[in-house]
């Protein structure tokens, strides 16, 4: 059974106990912290058998001209728990959760050679947009470490 937790700002220590591997890079616990405190933030960990095996995190945005939206800025498993439920369980949490926030939608990016989560989206009967990334000042670098 897949249970998944909304985690807020009283739940540090249990966002630091997830352990390598889950998150792209080991946590920053200032970072933890701070990205917690955020109302604005959506935290979700997906659990089984005691352990967490998957993560989504995303950020309500807001307009002044239009009704805010749910930008998912990462979802991920951990390779022994692909193709179980992870992903979808945490997709749809995240969307209850935008829809009971009022926000008009919910999107995010991903590669276009990301084959699998290409495949994941359009299962889940997302609309498609060809997508273009811009960055500036090593926003792509993936790396935390210096």
């Amino acid at each position: 059974m897949i249970d998944v937790h909304l985690i807020g700002p009283g739940d540090l220590a249990t966002l630091l106990a997830v352990g390598d591997g889950l998150f792209d890079n080991p946590l920053i616990p200032e970072e933890a912290r701070a990205f917690l405190a955020d109302p604005a933030n959506l935290l979700l960990l997906a659990y089984a058998e005691g352990e967490a095996v998957g993560m989504l995190t995303a950020t309500f945005l807001r307009h002044p001209d239009k009704p805010p939206s749910l930008f998912v800025n990462e979802l991920g498993t951990r390779d022994d728990w692909l193709r179980r439920g992870i992903a979808t369980a945490l997709v749809d949490r995240a969307l209850a959760i935008a829809r009971a926030r009022g926000a008009r939608g919910v999107w995010l990016g991903t590669e276009d050679d990301n084959d699998a989560a290409i495949a994941f989206y359009r299962s889940r009967g997302a609309e498609e947009l060809p997508g273009i990334f811009f960055g500036w000042d090593g926003a792509f670098d993936g790396d935390t470490d210096d």
